[in-house]
């Protein structure tokens, strides 16, 4: 087995880090109260500020993957018993599911066939029919299918007493996302997808009236460690009160994949990332590669994909990584067995990626 094998992430994540993701890897450690940690722990919450498109003062990367991110907003927002109304087309929607009922809580499933988007307007009307529920949440990129939800028309929740949550694990820093605009309440994301780091990192923010519902809980936390309220004062609180050991490691990496996105710009990641999700989408496709999600609804920087009839998913996938180096994803659910899922996320998002890949997928094809 080789120690240290070159591979090109093309998968659902992680991807390729930016090279100043990779350098800032080897700064020295720094202790998790030092000045110098917590003042880089300021700036990485000011940065994604910028990229998440929002004021909220409660914004700060929790340690762990998206999953970590996903568990600390459902655990530090819903109680016992309560209403989620849940979104569900895809692996990840039925995740939300899952963590929200071991919660505790009371879940209303919207569902759509998975390859296709969710209708905000059968959302809105859930929401309608449980006006007491606390929140309802939602997938922006899901990751399963390559389908993008649209989420700007759920900011009529804010009329509501009902929060909007939103998975961006794999939207953050690929698609268009507006934390304000759209008045999502809870977002939470990865570091080892479009922000371009390695993974152990989950940013999320809160809206004022987000934190307003968690500070009025009548039941404690059920998770010491993904307690938002306990993160906020140890990053961000004037005492910098003591909540667990986190890496200033895997801070400095994320702190640097952020710069590289917000020197490109935001807008200008978004559109390299639709160009060169298209340029692949366009090439499998004359190759006699399907598309599951529709042109409306499909994601640039995560590309579902079915293979052309007579061929086995998985031999010719492992391949790709035996011969090329190249790893993609195999399909979940229902694709299970018959699909890919690639990823151009970050720093994998350009064109070499794209050519060396379909050459790679040419070859073996022969």
């Amino acid at each position: 087995m080789t120690a240290h094998a070159d591979r090109l992430l093309l998968g659902p994540g992680p991807s390729n880090p930016y090279p100043e993701a990779i350098e800032a890897l080897g700064r020295p450690v720094l202790g998790h109260l030092d000045p110098d940690y917590l003042a880089l722990m300021a700036e990485i919450s000011e940065r994604l500020r910028a990229v998440f498109g929002t004021a909220n003062e409660l914004t700060l990367p929790v340690s762990g993957t998206g999953s970590a991110g996903m568990e600390a907003c459902l655990a530090s927002l819903l109680q016992t018993g309560e209403t989620a109304i849940i979104g569900v087309n895809g692996y990840f929607g039925e995740r939300l599911c899952e963590v929200a009922s071991r919660g505790g809580a009371q879940v209303v499933r919207v569902e759509a066939p998975w390859g296709t988007a969710l209708d905000p307007a059968d959302l809105l009307a859930a929401q309608r029919a449980n006006p007491g529920a606390r929140l309802l949440a939602t997938v922006a990129a899901e990751t399963s299918t390559g389908v993008r939800n649209d989420i700007a028309p759920l900011a009529a929740l804010a009329d509501t007493d009902t929060l909007l949550l939103v998975d961006a694990v794999t939207a953050l820093g690929g698609t268009e996302l507006r934390v304000d605009d759209w008045k999502i309440d809870a977002c939470y994301s990865a570091s080892q997808k479009c922000l371009g780091a390695p993974p152990g990192l989950a940013p999320v923010t809160l809206s004022p009236r987000a934190v307003d519902v968690l500070r009025a809980r009548t039941e404690p936390i059920r998770s010491f460690y993904l307690d938002l309220g306990l993160l906020h004062e140890y990053y961000l609180g004037s005492s910098h009160r003591y909540h667990h050991t986190a890496s200033s490691t895997m801070a400095y990496s994320l702190h640097a994949g952020l710069g590289r996105l917000l020197g490109e710009g935001r807008e200008a990641v978004w559109a390299r990332h639709a160009s060169v999700g298209g340029k692949l989408q366009d090439g499998l496709a004359k190759r006699g590669f399907g598309l599951i999600a529709d042109a409306a609804n499909r994601l640039p920087q995560l590309t579902a994909t079915t293979l052309p009839d007579g061929l086995d998913e998985a031999p010719l996938r492992r391949a790709l990584l035996d011969r090329h180096g190249i790893e993609v994803g195999g399909g979940l659910g229902e694709f299970a067995g018959r699909a890919w899922r690639i990823g151009l996320m970050g720093h994998a998002a350009k064109e070499r990626s794209v050519l060396t890949l379909l050459g790679a997928v040419d070859e073996l094809l022969g």
